[in-house]
């Protein structure tokens, strides 16, 4: 069994070395333990530091790409090296290394496939009440949409088997995480939570440079993934609406036709048709959608099978 603990970064020369010294060698259960650092495009020494440190592995990417592509790549440069379990931790040492046999558990154990790190978002004297409302806000929507039980969804502190790294396909550029947690939960993927500890605050978060840009990115990508899984559903649901209220409409201007009234309500008429027009062509799109969906699940298993035979995996079944 061997793990490989990556950490995306970006300009954290001054950090690294915090973070490497909390992260564990050994780990019961794990035969091997090897850390990779992923340089995204830093301008910094960050690649020339991971090496003093004894990182066994420097994959460097330019120009500056963004934490998602970041996290794909190092998931790629992990499989490629051999690893059988993937832990992700920040380069600004936010996270407690101490707490990776901890997050591998539930792993090993055979209980889960991807365990998400729940840091304590109550006690984090740095986050903000409107931060800490979103946070738990966004976490609850995403675990209505996953359908799992995660109780910290930005958190980026994650362990991952080969198996559930070989099955997801994560195209977000912005971040990876909530995408990750939607898409497992739709695909079957067994996923927990634990709690971990975090370290004091090292520098302002790059990635949420304002609440309301990382709320939009983070309704987006919800919006984005559900609509993926639930095309046909959300369309649907849509369309009835226009339905209903188009025939609604339809049967008013009726009644005032039947009564000799018919000619004052010709506005009610045009707006009818425009409804059922509307909500006939959100079924069509639905329909549509839901073809896409069917295709896209299809090129997924694909992609799982040559992924499986490339990297090694189990033979359990895909969905």
């Amino acid at each position: 069994m061997k793990l490989i603990i990556q950490i995306p970064c970006y300009n954290e020369a001054g950090t690294l070395s915090a973070v490497i010294r909390d992260l564990p060698t050994q780990i019961p259960g794990v035969d091997v333990v090897e850390y990779l650092v992923v340089d995204d495009g830093s301008t910094d020494a960050t690649a020339e530091v991971a090496r003093q440190l004894g990182v066994h592995h420097v994959v460097r990417i330019r120009p500056n790409r963004g934490l998602a592509h970041a996290f794909q790549v190092g998931v790629d440069a992990c499989l490629e090296r051999g690893a059988d379990l993937v832990v992700n931790t920040d380069g600004d040492n936010q996270y407690c290394g101490e707490d990776i046999p901890r997050l591998v558990a539930p792993i090993l154990r055979g209980d889960a496939d991807m365990v998400v790190g729940e840091r304590p978002i109550g006690a984090i004297v740095h986050f903000s009440f409107l931060k800490k409302l979103l946070q738990r806000t966004g976490s609850w929507m995403v675990r209505k949409l996953s359908r799992t039980s995660v109780q910290d969804a930005p958190s980026g502190f994650r362990a991952f088997s080969k198996d559930a790294l070989l099955r997801l396909n994560l195209l977000g550029a912005y971040t990876y995480t909530i995408e990750s947690i939607i898409q497992a939960g739709r695909r079957g993927i067994p996923v927990a939570s634990v709690p971990i500890r975090t370290n004091p605050k090292t520098r302002e978060s790059r990635l949420m440079r304002s609440l309301l840009s990382y709320l939009g990115y983070s309704l987006t990508s919800m919006l984005r993934v559900w609509l993926t899984y639930s095309a046909l559903r959300v369309f649907l649901a849509s369309a009835v609406g226009f339905i209903l209220a188009g025939l609604t409409l339809g049967l008013r201007f009726l009644w005032f036709l039947a009564s000799g009234q018919g000619q004052g309500h010709i506005q009610s008429l045009i707006l009818t048709a425009v409804l059922l027009f509307i909500g006939f062509q959100l079924v069509v799109i639905g329909l549509l959608a839901d073809m896409l969906s069917t295709n896209r699940k299809l090129i997924e298993r694909m992609s799982y099978e040559r992924r499986r035979s490339l990297y090694g995996g189990n033979d359990r079944p895909t969905e």
